[in-house]
């Protein structure tokens, strides 16, 4: 792996195996969203045989302030989350899920080892940075956002945090790549549950009832229309239905029917446009067929926007660590959804991937059962998050 960063720091091999004894702890031990009591105690243990202080917040949550000693600077932060997914794993590792139905399926096991690795150093190093670097394990990043919570709780004040990033590891890159683009880079998400109320009857004598499951087929069928006809096509867009569920046996007329989904949009505009309509059209339907209808809509995550300047800088720290040809220009967002976006639509950020695709092995998708990465992964992304932050705060 090339390595050109300058002074004034250098990665000390020496931390590898603590970091991959780290890794395998925390995959061995995963934890819910908000849950995350005992690897909060894990993280901190680990910082305290360091020497390292640090500051419990928003219940699970850490936050490791480093200040450089050479005075004034900016005010960056580095950010992992540390949670976990309701998944029982079914991959080959060595080390798999000791808690049952539990599995860090998306790497944030990793996340966390990484932004360990950075802290080591960049405490080590802190003598010739100015600024400060806050670095922050996020809890409850696969819930309801629980960026939002730390930022509400102060996160991002005492004092002003000017700019922040954060990774996530990423299995449609090669191994140790670095994947980059600005603006939209993840998908805002907004999730529904509609409850559309019929009337039971016999299945013999269909018009004497109001069938909820043939209007909420409609409804299904519809909502196609709004992502087709009234949003740009350029502009991406989709509705999901995850669940539909109704009627009790093949002889009776369904009175009820709950179905719920989740809303993926990246413009702004587009995604108030789309509860407008989606509103819209779900009552005007129901109401159609003779039905009533309750919707709940669930304002989630807004879009993940990379800022053109800080992305600038990642990507040229990524290029020292990785080499120029192994930093890639992605083309195009995902329409997956991170909680970071809280973080972006306040303060200049930028969130990027690390490969970890292998040639010749199989790879899983995250929130795959049998999602694993190599624990080689881990000394590439602190190195990464070192180098920004050494090149952002460093002393001329």
């Amino acid at each position: 792996m090339i390595s050109k960063q300058s002074e004034p720091w250098r990665w000390h091999e020496e931390l590898n195996n603590e970091l991959y004894g780290i890794r395998k702890h925390l995959h061995q031990y995963p934890e819910l969203s908000f849950q995350e009591e005992n690897t909060q105690k894990y993280i901190c243990a680990c910082l305290e045989r360091w020497g390292i202080p640090y500051q419990k917040m928003s219940d699970t949550g850490i936050v490791v302030d480093i200040w450089g000693e050479k005075g004034d600077g900016k005010h960056i932060a580095l950010r992992a989350d540390i949670d976990a997914l309701p998944i029982e794993e079914r991959s080959d590792v060595s080390f798999p899920s000791k808690n049952k139905g539990v599995m860090h399926a998306c790497g944030h096991d990793g996340h966390t080892t990484i932004l360990l690795g950075a802290i080591n150093h960049l405490w080590k190093y802190k003598s010739k940075l100015s600024g400060l670097v806050r670095c922050i394990f996020q809890p409850g990043e696969e819930a309801e956002g629980a960026a939002k919570k730390m930022i509400a709780d102060g996160v991002l004040k005492n004092p002003n945090i000017e700019s922040v990033i954060a990774l996530h590891l990423w299995p449609k890159l090669p191994f140790g790549s670095i994947g980059l683009k600005t603006e939209a880079v993840t998908a805002a998400c907004d999730d529904f549950v509609i409850e559309i109320a019929g009337e039971g009857g016999h299945a013999a004598r269909p018009h004497q009832s109001i069938d909820a499951i043939a209007i909420g087929v409609e409804v299904v069928h519809a909502l196609k229309f709004i992502t087709t006809k009234w949003c740009d096509p350029v502009d991406p867009a989709i509705i999901h239905v995850g669940r539909f569920d109704g009627g009790k046996a093949n002889n009776i007329v369904a009175d009820k029917v709950v179905i719920e989904g989740t809303i993926r949009t990246i413009s702004s505009d587009v995604r108030k446009k789309m509860k407008d309509k989606f509103i819209e059209l779900v009552s005007g339907i129901t109401k159609q067929f003779g039905g009533d209808v309750k919707v709940d809509f669930f304002n989630g995550h807004p879009a993940v926007i990379n800022d053109v300047g800080i992305t600038k800088q990642v990507k040229e720290s990524a290029e020292e660590i990785v080499g120029v040809t192994s930093v890639y220009d992605l083309e195009k967002p995902s329409m997956g959804a991170d909680d970071f976006g809280y973080f972006s639509e306040l303060i200049p950020s930028t969130y990027f991937r690390l490969g970890i695709k292998e040639e010749g092995k199989e790879i899983y998708d995250l929130h795959h059962p049998k999602f694993y990465f190599n624990k080689e992964i881990i000394p590439i992304g602190s190195k990464v998050l070192t180098n920004y932050a050494v090149n952002c705060l460093k002393t001329t």
